[in-house]
């Protein structure tokens, strides 16, 4: 009975090789028509490879505010200098988190090492000015009056109210809460909405006599003039554009007026001199109005911030639109430009707007963060030429192929024919690692790096040594005087828990070393991780399944000397069911 089921199973055991062979097959078509349909045909190469600059910033405890330095403190300050980085134009730059405490700038293509160094490392600073004038960015900018009428100002703003009406307003934190039912002018008692039009123009009627009474001076008139002129002539259509006012702006003097652009590019802005430092903000919230079901952001400031504050407020609400604005900038730009229509003190503030959850985070981490949330130092600065870069990379494959070139020697050597499953299976690891690299990149931003490369290399080496362990086993179980088909099938479940228990120690490794190691050590531990999954998928799916297929040929079968399987070469004993016979009757008798 025993043996007719046997030949049964056989069938079967043939089958299965052929499953495994289409599915590795087929798996290799999906990636690599991936590969060419994301046209993404070659990896990313990192900085040391294609040439640029890396900057790695180490985030410093400041005294007093030791759990400053947290993830949320370090998303905002990546998102921050993610903002400067682009500024400069580089498409491929690259900033991201490394351990608790670092940040990666990784800026390729030869970019200027000092520009790069002063966008990344420089603390800019976060200001409140007062808003002199304000187009849309493809408008030009209409010439301001230097004395204007209450008349005119209320025929020009009944024209321009509609454009210029901002989104968010600003009042003291008890006015929202003050009323449930919102004023139709937008009073102190009540919430301002975007529908809340600006300040009674018949308000303080000695505030509009005021400009008539102290007229500006001709010098005044020829700033104004030359300040409408620049922002006619500010562009904001393109980052580069805006990073190049944001820069402008930087650059300038706190008392200077200055033309900035708005974040999006939709409105540039005239803005007077910086009336309250960003560092009089003591701190600012998001929260949620239940109230009034909308997100709004606090703001406290010092003493002398809440002075400041509402002195700028009480002169600038009774103003006409969008001189009620006041402009909160950062590293040049716009970021924020409510409108105020009363005098807001105490030291406390809100702005409401068409804020969601996330848009109201990030403006009050601007105002309670300033420019970055946390001090850096620069723990290291590297400038690599694409020339030096190139050869590296010239260096690392030539490396890689004197690698693969050795380890092909050794087992046609020493395995004979049995090595051009091993070669198959070293090529097939190859092309994947290519195309699961090339995917990479644009997915999750992999950037092939020189220590890259050499976890590719030392996965070359972990691969051969799973095809050595099945051989090995094949050849014991030859060697017991087995037939080289069951010797194979034999062989199979013992090598597969040596390779199993092999690629899973060299895995955890691998992830240990990623989430320990700092820099580049990083790339060495993804790639030595990648390739160790992708051996496993190999050996399971052609190189075991290949071999049961070549058994099946006399060549391999009969044990061919040159087949790597001689049983002679390989000194097998006489036929293990021989043996078993001979003791099966020799037993009964010495009993």
């Amino acid at each position: 009975m025993a043996t007719p089921q046997k030949r049964r199973r056989s069938p079967r055991a043939q089958g299965k090789p052929w499953r495994a062979l289409t599915l590795i097959l087929v798996l290799t078509a999906l990636l690599t028509g991936g590969m060419f349909l994301s046209g993404a045909t070659t990896p990313r190469l990192g900085i040391d490879l294609a040439g640029g600059t890396s900057i790695t910033l180490t985030a410093v405890d400041q005294p007093g505010k030791k759990s400053a330095v947290n993830e949320a403190n370090m998303n905002t300050a990546v998102s921050i200098i993610d903002r400067r980085v682009n500024g400069l134009g580089v498409s491929e730059a690259e900033v991201k988190t490394q351990g608790d405490r670092n940040i990666i700038v990784n800026i390729p293509r030869g970019t200027d090492e000092k520009q790069a160094r002063e966008q990344v490392g420089t603390t800019a600073e976060l200001g409140f000015r007062a808003v002199l004038n304000a187009v849309p960015a493809g408008a030009p900018a209409p010439e301001p009056s230097t004395s204007p009428s209450p008349e005119a100002d209320a025929e020009e703003e009944a024209g321009t109210e509609d454009e210029q009406q901002p989104e968010e307003r600003a009042t003291e934190p008890g006015d929202g809460e003050a009323s449930n039912e919102p004023e139709p002018q937008g009073g102190r008692n009540g919430p301002l909405t975007e529908e809340s039009p600006s300040p009674d123009a018949s308000a303080p009627a000695d505030e509009e006599e005021q400009p008539e009474e102290s007229p500006e001076p001709p010098a005044e008139d020829a700033d104004a003039a030359q300040l409408a002129q620049r922002l006619q002539e500010l562009d904001c259509s393109t980052p580069e554009a805006r990073a190049e006012a944001g820069q402008a702006v930087a650059a300038a003097e706190s008392d200077e007026p200055v033309v900035a652009c708005d974040r999006e590019g939709a409105s540039k802005y005239a803005l007077g001199p910086v009336e309250v430092p960003g560092t009089q903000v003591d701190g600012a919230e998001a929260l949620f109005d239940q109230q009034r079901g909308i997100w709004l952001v606090t703001m406290d400031f010092t003493d002398g911030g809440g002075k400041k504050f509402a002195d700028v407020t009480e002169r600038i609400s009774a103003l006409p639109q969008p001189q009620n604005q006041f402009a909160i900038t950062l590293d040049g730009e716009v970021v924020s430009a409510p409108s105020v229509s009363s005098r807001i003190g105490g030291g406390k503030a809100e702005i409401t707007g068409s804020f969601n959850q996330e848009s109201a985070s990030d403006l009050a981490n601007v105002l309670k963060f300033g420019a970055l949330p946390i001090t850096f130092e620069e723990a290291n600065v590297l400038t690599i030429s694409p020339s030096l870069g190139g050869e590296q990379l010239k260096a690392g494959l030539i490396a890689g192929a004197i690698g693969l070139a050795l380890v092909a020697i050794y087992l046609i050597v020493y395995y004979r024919a049995l090595a051009a499953v091993a070669i198959g299976s070293l090529l097939l690891m190859g092309g994947l690692t290519y195309v699961v690299m090339s995917l990479l990149g644009p997915a999750i931003g992999f950037a092939l790096s020189l220590p890259a490369v050499c976890g590719a290399i030392v996965a070359i080496g972990i691969t051969a040594d799973s095809f050595i362990v099945y051989f090995e086993r094949i050849r014991d179980e030859v060697r017991e005087g087995r037939s080289v088909r069951p010797a194979i099938e034999r062989a199979w479940p013992r090598a597969r828990h040596t390779i199993l228990i092999s690629d899973v120690v060299s895995f955890l490794a691998a992830v240990v070393l990623f989430f320990a190691a700092v820099g580049s050590v990083q790339g060495f531990a993804f790639v030595l991780g990648l390739t160790t999954l992708l051996d496993v998928v190999v050996v399971f799916l052609l190189t075991k399944p290949l071999t049961s297929l070549l058994a099946a040929r006399p060549f391999f079968g009969s044990g061919h000397p040159w087949s790597g399987l001689d049983p002679k070469r390989l000194g097998a004993r006489p036929p293990i069911r021989g043996r078993r016979r001979a003791s099966s009757t020799v037993e009964p008798k010495e009993a």
